[in-house]
């Protein structure tokens, strides 16, 4: 029998955020893959889900994953999560997701909790057309980063740290124009859940004064839509 790797989205915050076929998934697979066990099997409790757990991490997904194809080639169905969101995007998964299909293994994606999407329908911008960035260089290119973006003409989404969210405000700025709009989602599905809406000016003084904490996504509003309001 064929083996599989299916890639289970996990919430990003409230642990009901899950669907029903996942909860199957990860109740029937032969293993579960995850980043952190201990934070996977809070997940697992919530949700009356005994399975076993294997460590999954960028500190070993290069050495781990050769083997774990062999083991679904063998006929062994894997299931991946990361902590939290949709495995590979800005998490563990894509190195496993190409070794497999490189050797014919079976992937099968479930649909699900993505923060990017959460974030960019609620922050009020346009979002028919968007770009995904990932997360902003900590340190070198990240100036290059913010020039590269200075003509981008989409909704702009990226992950951001708490400890760096203010710098990252002030670059845009910079970059943009403090009239840019721009939204600070932190929190997303979670108690204290808050989307800060405004200038990039606002939004800077905000941080400046109160801070921003917990996990953060930022959009920031791209060069046609500013123009268009901006004739209206």
């Amino acid at each position: 029998m064929a083996g599989k790797l299916t890639l289970v989205p996990t919430p990003i915050g409230n642990l009901d955020d899950i669907t029903l076929r996942a909860l199957k998934t990860l109740a029937g697979c032969d293993a579960i893959l995850c980043e952190d066990t201990r934070h996977s099997g809070k997940l697992l409790s919530h949700h009356e889900v005994s399975n076993k757990l294997i460590p999954f991490h960028q500190h070993n997904e290069h050495k781990v994953t050769d083997s774990l194809v062999g083991k679904m080639e063998e006929g062994q169905h894997f299931a991946l999560i990361s902590d939290a969101g949709m495995p590979g995007i800005s998490d563990p998964g894509y190195l496993l997701l190409r070794a497999c299909i490189e050797k014919n293994v079976v992937v099968e994606v479930l649909p699900g909790p993505t923060a990017v999407i959460t974030a960019i329908v609620g922050s009020g911008l346009p979002c028919e057309k968007y770009v995904y960035l990932g997360f902003p260089p900590q340190k070198k290119g990240r100036q290059t980063f913010w020039k590269s973006l200075h003509e981008e003409t989409r909704t702009m989404v990226m992950y951001e740290s708490p400890h760096r969210i203010n710098k990252a405000l002030k670059e845009a700025s910079e970059t943009f124009g403090p009239e840019r709009h721009a939204c600070v989602a932190r929190e997303l599905t979670k108690l204290y859940e808050t989307y800060h809406r405004g200038t990039l000016a606002e939004l800077v003084a905000y941080g400046d004064d109160k801070g921003y904490k917990g996990e953060i996504v930022l959009l920031i509003e791209g060069s046609a839509a500013f123009e268009k309001r901006n004739k209206e």
